[in-house]
């Protein structure tokens, strides 16, 4: 094995197909872009902007939207060698109807079964995941079997102690029922060092929407980092030494959606450079309200320099 990974990203990838025009719905749109999407995917897109050595685990179709996607993580600087096909489905795609500032429905083109579902546990290079100085996996990837067992295979190959991040990431749409989701999501919790979700993902995970209690519960797991996303109200964050809170950065939204993977990532680089808690999630907010402020998710991923600016003016 080379030089070990800064970050691996395992889950859902597919294309985003998202609307040129805004405040209309899909049927009055008349035309679309296309963009590599998928939150395990934007995460590494968005950490690979900071220059961090990223792969990505997960799965596409063998038709040209896979090889799209393959083309476009190169692109972006993300190691694709642990991206395979499975040619009997299609790369799944995602539509988006997008009505600033708050109202961005979405549309997943996932069946019969997407690739990313399809990841086994066989396939996983276990010293490559071990190595790493962060594995990050999401919800999604509990939702159905071969993925389920390969993600919690990949979170027990993780030594105790190392930096191992759980996203929330709950897609009703993807579940049976919370309960279910609730399920798997709380084995998931014994093997991982950090956490990142909204109010309603840390419902799902913990059973409560009140932002203290539920990042009190997920340290009760032995999460050491519980990151509590809040809406307009910011961000909680809750570690060995205590809690902070950091105000949301105001920004004129454009599009919502990919926000979220846009943090994720900049929580990566805080965690790779070694910062305090506050300094993250302060950066972090920033890099998220740059993406909102974009139309686009993976090519809307912020630069170091871009951010700082935004921190900069205050």
């Amino acid at each position: 094995m080379g030089e070990p990974f800064d970050v691996i990203a395992m889950g859902r990838l597919g294309v985003d197909i998202y609307p040129q025009q805004t405040g209309v719905g899909l049927a009055d749109v008349e035309t679309f872009a296309k963009y590599l999407g998928g939150t395990a995917a934007n995460v590494t897109v968005a950490v690979a902007r900071y220059g961090h050595r990223v792969a990505l685990v997960s799965r596409t179709g063998a038709d040209p939207f896979g090889g799209y996607l393959h083309r476009a993580l190169r692109d972006f600087g993300v190691d694709d060698r642990y991206v395979t096909d499975v040619p009997e489905l299609p790369t799944p795609v995602t539509f988006c109807e997008i009505f600033p500032p708050d109202d961005f429905p979405i549309y997943f083109y996932r069946l019969p079964k997407a690739p990313d579902l399809v990841i086994h546990e066989h396939e996983l290079d276990t010293d490559a995941i071990r190595a790493a100085r962060i594995l990050w996996v999401t919800v999604t990837g509990l939702c159905e079997e071969p993925s389920r067992s390969a993600t919690l295979a990949a979170l027990r190959a993780r030594d105790p102690g190392a930096l191992t991040v759980l996203d929330l990431d709950y897609r009703p749409a993807f579940w049976r029922s919370r309960e279910s989701a609730r399920r798997w999501v709380q084995e998931a919790l014994e093997h991982v060092t950090v956490t990142v979700g909204n109010l309603d993902e840390c419902e799902t995970a913990v059973a409560t929407r009140d932002p203290a209690t539920a990042a009190s519960a997920l340290r009760d797991k032995g999460v050491r980092l519980a990151v509590v996303k809040q809406g307009p109200k910011g961000v909680l964050a809750v570690d060995d030494t205590g809690a902070v809170e950091v105000p949301p950065h105001p920004v004129e939204v454009v599009n919502g959606l990919g926000a979220g993977d846009a943090f994720g990532g900049a929580v990566c680089h805080g965690l790779l450079s070694g910062w305090d808690t506050e300094h993250t999630m302060r950066f972090a907010n920033a890099a998220g309200a740059i993406v909102a402020s974009r139309l686009s998710c993976s090519s809307a991923m912020p630069t170091i320099d871009e951010v700082e600016a935004i921190l900069d003016a205050g």
